[in-house]
């Protein structure tokens, strides 16, 4: 049991040294430093903040076998946390469990609306935050469609923080397609009235037999966590400190 356990151990650690290379890979290329992603303001450095959607009773996107999105969500919010702190970076979780973070209502939709209100108020009461919003797509109608996207919110900075992890997904994840980024309808309740620059990034579609597969695997998952983590570091590498 623990030379099996051990084993399992060595195998992550190999797994995440791999990524780790190919994340230095991404934020050296074009760049000649690396600073933190966006600047300090008034001394205050970056905060940031990572949400993995849905959790609890809220399974989020369901796969035609029976896959809610919430779980798979978690994972990769989990590791794009580590590798934010491996970075330097300070984070802030939404939820670190499988579990919805309402504190009242009476009825599923009462809890859901008291739980993205509470998501609100935690990017919204970090200071010089930035918003990773971690999510699963889904479209029935087109089961070919797959790969990875990132959305923005209106706030500055947004859209360029976007584009930057846009090109590692391309890089890393859509290899056979790129996708483009694209700003979010407002009718995203957290993205329209959180006040930090934020990208919500739907990492596959649950959809598609094969893609729903793949993100279910730890391999992937942080393959996707480590180029959600080189676009926001290089983007910081663009910055100008303050």
């Amino acid at each position: 049991m623990i030379l099996l356990i051990r084993k399992r151990q060595m195998i992550f650690i190999l797994l995440f040294c791999v990524f780790l290379a190919g994340l230095a890979a991404v934020l050296w290329h074009g760049n000649a430093a690396y600073t933190a992603v966006f600047a300090a303001r008034d001394g205050v450095p970056v905060t940031v903040v990572i949400d993995p959607g849905h959790g609890g009773e809220d399974g989020g996107a369901v796969s035609s076998g029976g896959v809610a999105e919430s779980r798979i969500n978690l994972a990769i919010a989990l590791r794009v946390n580590d590798l934010m702190r491996f970075s330097g970076q300070r984070t802030v979780m939404t939820r670190s469990e499988e579990i919805s973070i309402h504190t009242e209502g009476d009825t599923m939709r009462a809890r859901k609306v008291s739980d993205i209100h509470h998501r609100v108020d935690i990017v919204n009461s970090t200071e010089n935050a930035v918003l990773v919003s971690i999510h699963q797509n889904s479209l029935p109608s087109s089961p070919v469609t797959h790969g990875a996207q990132a959305f923005w919110n209106q706030q500055e900075g947004a859209e360029e923080l976007a584009v930057s992890v846009q090109e590692a997904l391309n890089s890393a994840i859509n290899t056979e397609k790129a996708k483009v980024p694209k700003r979010i309808p407002s009718t995203i309740y957290l993205m329209k009235h959180v006040t930090a620059p934020s990208v919500l990034v739907e990492c596959g579609f649950l959809s598609n037999t094969e893609e729903t597969r793949l993100l279910q695997e730890p391999s992937h998952q942080l393959r996707l966590a480590a180029a959600i983590t080189a676009g926001c570091l290089a983007c910081g590498a663009g910055e100008e400190g303050s």
